[in-house]
């Protein structure tokens, strides 16, 4: 270890200056290719022997059955912070200049790239408020309206509790957007910063007839899944801010702490995106006497057509620009066989479903008070009018039916039963057959 450290103090200056040289090479042999994917050309074409982390050595010693599947070529170029790369938390490099650009597209003040889960830290004792309709992730088909805001915010600060954000999922799963622009002035008007989850709407930027991003309606944080209707790879996202009301160096640092220290530069090396919006198709099966999990199993199983997502009554099927026009033959063909064969047969059987059971929650415990609340399981016939004391989510989407600290009604074990009944599975549960749920042994 002794020699290694000689070796590396004597070295020191000399790979800075080789990194800084690799570097200007790769902005000159490939100037069409954005930032991040021309550095990982350049890094490729040297030919390095690699005494760095991953194991496989680029592709070197890739798993067979993977590399069978899809190559090697994937592997040489999933590395992590090289010197002829950049570094994650502190670019000065092709990653610097990839969010300075992203950044710039996407009209905010500056950009992070994220690679793994949506993240939102908030300074105790202050909390965030959140409407239900959020992803699982962050643990939709509700709108947050400015006045269920500003009566919100009342209430909390009523019971004495500090509210350090609002955070909106806009648009949700169903591309049902919610008033940002009203939302963020009551946020601002009380120094509350306004967070959006915009997993679903990356692509509003690249059309006047798309809705206005996040951002430009005011919001000062945007998180957006690129790989959902963009063209990343999955995992990937951005986040964005916008105007003076985070603390970008409170930020950074809570980004530091929970983001990886080991990002494959694969992931972060997003594509040039193209200027045209997807879209998602939403298609009601109800009237065909079909539930959304049953058509969903007929176009899987039968026609092979995967939708996106599946409720009790409907299947969303999203378009991209990988969609072609093979695709939507296909499609278009599998929907009429669908509605053919079960509109002569199921005429008369409609799949109805029940009312929301989400809308008047009641909360007894809060859920950090229920997560920690000592817990019994009890048989789910038996928890109407108890605590619950976990995560009952349909998914997708994995909108919470029931959160730890609510009151169970009955409306909302029916609508579970109803899930199940159909074909649908919850996730939260640490009962996955749902015949038990577990809830909080005391409450207020």
């Amino acid at each position: 270890m002794h020699f290694a450290g000689e070796i590396m103090a004597k070295m020191g200056t000399t790979v800075d200056q080789n990194s800084a040289n690799h570097l200007a090479e790769a902005n000159a042999s490939g100037d069409h290719l954005p930032p991040l994917v021309r550095a990982l050309k350049a890094s490729a074409e040297r030919k390095t022997v690699a005494f760095h982390f991953p194991g496989h050595k680029r592709g070197q010693a890739a798993p067979s059955p993977l590399a069978e599947l899809i190559g090697t070529k994937p592997f040489l170029h999933d590395v992590t912070e090289l010197p002829d790369l950049d570094r994650f938390f502190s670019p000065k490099g092709p990653l610097l200049e990839a969010k300075r650009l992203a950044a710039e597209l996407f009209g905010a003040k500056e950009t992070w790239f994220l690679v793994g889960a949506l993240v939102a830290v908030f300074r105790q004792p202050s909390l965030p408020l959140v409407r239900r309709g959020i992803l699982l992730s962050c643990r939709g088909t509700l709108m947050f309206r400015p006045l269920q805001v500003k009566s919100a915010i009342r209430e909390s600060k009523a019971s004495g509790r500090k509210v350090g954000a609002v955070f909106v999922t806009s648009p949700t799963y169903n591309g049902i957007c919610s008033n940002l622009s009203d939302i963020s002035k009551v946020c601002h008007s009380q120094g509350i910063p306004l967070i959006v989850d915009e997993a679903h709407g990356a692509h509003f930027k690249f059309h006047p007839q798309m809705p206005k991003t996040a951002l430009d309606q005011g919001a000062d944080i945007s998180i957006q899944s690129t790989h959902k209707v963009l063209c990343s790879f999955s995992q990937t996202s951005m986040l964005h801010i916008s105007g003076e009301k985070i603390d970008r160096e409170r930020l950074h640092k809570c980004l530091h702490a929970l983001q990886s220290t080991s990002p494959s530069w694969l992931f972060l090396a997003i594509p040039r995106l193209l200027k045209h919006g997807p879209f998602a198709c939403h298609g009601c099966v109800w009237q065909l006497g079909l539930s959304g999990f049953q058509a969903n199993e007929i176009l899987d199983n039968d026609l092979g057509i995967i939708p996106e997502l599946v409720s009790t009554n409907s299947v969303t099927l999203a378009f991209s620009q990988g969609t072609t026009g093979e695709h939507v033959q296909r499609l278009v063909s599998g929907l009429k066989h669908l509605s053919g064969k079960f509109s002569a047969v199921n005429c008369g059987n409609a799949v109805t479903g029940t009312a929301r059971p989400y809308d008047d929650p009641v909360m007894s415990l809060n859920p950090r008070e229920a997560f920690f609340a000592s817990k019994t399981r009890m048989r789910f016939k038996d928890c109407s009018e108890k605590v619950c004391g976990e995560f009952l989510c349909p998914y997708p989407p994995g909108i919470p039916v029931l959160v730890p600290g609510e009151v169970i009604t009955q409306k909302a074990l029916d609508y579970l039963h109803q899930i199940k009944s159909h074909g649908g599975y919850i996730v939260g549960a640490a009962d996955p057959q749902l015949d038990s749920i577990f809830v909080c042994k005391k409450s207020h």
